[in-house]
Formats: C-alpha cells, structure tokens, sequence
C-alpha cells in the first residue's frame, strides 16, 4: 500500500506561484500525478509523469502555467503551478498507480489506486 503525503498548498494572489510536492512511502512509483477538485466540481486531471520523467501529460487548462516533475531518489513529485488563476483554487490530490504511464489510455480517477489526503491551494483576485 503506497502512502502519498502532499505539501505545499497556501494562499496567493492571482499571478502568483506555488509548488506543490508529493512524497510516496515507497521508491520506484511507476507513474504518478495530480488532480483536482474545486467545491462543487467533480475532481479533474491536472498533470502526469512516468517513472523516468521523460513523459508528462498536462490539461489544457494549466498546460504553460503549471510544470510536473520528480525527483526518484526523494520518491517525490512535483507541480510548480505559475502565473496562478482564481480557478485554479481547489484542494489538490497527488495519486499514483504502479503501472507506467504509457500504459494507461485515458488518465482518469479510475486510472489510479493511490491518493493523497489532498492540499489546499486558494488564488484570490
């Protein structure tokens, strides 16, 4: 069972900048990567990476504005949210499933078995 344990959420004006980080209990996670759900919405991709970091997925929402890495030897991922929107506010999960990216067709909720407890990230106006 692989425990993921986000930090990095706060306050910030629109325009502003914040990273999030997510670290799992276990080394070697194939593929890992953030949603999101604002109050009232339905919780929504935000970004993916592989183990190797060489394949990164994105929403057209963020894509330009927010960066997804990670760092294997700290077990730990990354969202570096820039140039933040109020829409952007929501509470943030990490998620991650042991199987790699590129096996997964479609990145949804189903698509991964970890999850976070969540962070959360406000933009005011």
């Amino acid at each position: 069972q692989v425990q993921l344990e986000e930090s990095g959420g706060g306050l910030v004006q629109a325009g502003g900048s914040l990273r999030l980080s997510c670290t799992a209990s276990e080394r070697a996670v194939k593929s890992m990567g953030w949603f999101r759900q604002a109050p009232g919405k339905e919780r929504e991709f935000v970004a993916a990476i592989s183990y190797s970091g060489v394949r990164t997925y994105l929403a057209d929402s963020v894509k330009g504005r927010f960066t997804i890495s990670r760092d294997n030897a700290k077990n730990t991922v990354y969202l570096q949210m820039n140039s933040l929107k109020p829409e952007d506010t929501a509470v943030y999960y990490c998620a991650a499933v042991q199987v790699p990216l590129n096996t997964i067709v479609l990145i949804t909720l189903n698509a991964m078995k970890y999850w976070g407890q969540g962070t959360q990230v406000t933009v005011s106006s």
